[in-house]
C-alpha cells in the first residue's frame, strides 16, 4: 500500500515552460498527449483553462463516459492541476532546468473519496504507465512544434 497514494513521472522537453504550459492549459489538446488511451475528446469549457474553470472531456475505460474537472491548482507557466469528481487530481509542474524544462505530471489521490479501492483495483500502476506514455508523447509533440517554427 502507498503511504503518499500519489504517483509522479518527470520528463525533460527542450521548450519554454510557457510553451509547455499552454499546450497543457489547453483542454482540447489533452486528447493529442494522453498515454493512457482513455482521453477521447474535449466536449465542453474554455479554450484556456484556469483556477476554477470547469472542462468536460469524452474517456473510454472499458466503457465510454464523461467526465467533468475543476481546474483547483493554477500558476501560469508553473502548475496546473485539476480535480475529478472522485477528488483525486492530475498535476503537472513545470521547472526550467539546464536544456529546457522538467516536466512532472502526478496522479495525486490522496484526497480521494475511495483511495483503497483505487489501489486494491491497480490505479496507481496502471497510472503510472499512463504518465510515463504521456510525457513522451507531450515531450514529442512540443519538441516537433519547436522544430516546425524554428525552420
Amino acid at each position: 500500500m502507498s503511504t503518499t497514494r500519489a504517483v509522479s513521472r518527470s520528463v525533460v522537453v527542450a521548450a519554454p515552460a510557457e510553451r509547455i504550459f499552454d499546450l497543457l492549459a489547453d483542454p482540447r489538446a489533452h486528447v493529442t498527449f494522453d498515454g493512457s488511451g482513455t482521453v477521447r475528446g474535449n466536449i465542453q469549457g474554455p479554450s484556456r483553462l484556469y483556477r476554477g474553470a470547469h472542462f468536460t472531456v469524452r474517456m473510454r475505460m472499458g466503457l465510454p463516459y464523461v467526465i467533468r474537472s475543476k481546474v483547483v491548482e493554477f500558476e501560469e507557466g508553473r502548475l496546473i492541476a485539476w480535480r475529478h469528481p472522485m477528488r483525486h487530481r492530475w498535476r503537472y509542474r513545470l521547472e526550467p532546468v539546464e536544456g529546457g524544462t522538467k516536466v512532472t505530471e502526478t496522479f495525486d489521490y490522496s484526497m480521494s473519496i475511495a483511495p483503497a479501492a483505487m489501489e486494491r483495483a491497480g490505479f496507481p500502476e496502471r497510472n503510472a504507465d499512463g504518465i510515463e506514455k504521456s510525457l513522451q508523447r507531450l515531450k514529442k509533440l512540443v519538441e516537433q512544434r519547436s522544430e516546425a517554427t524554428a525552420g
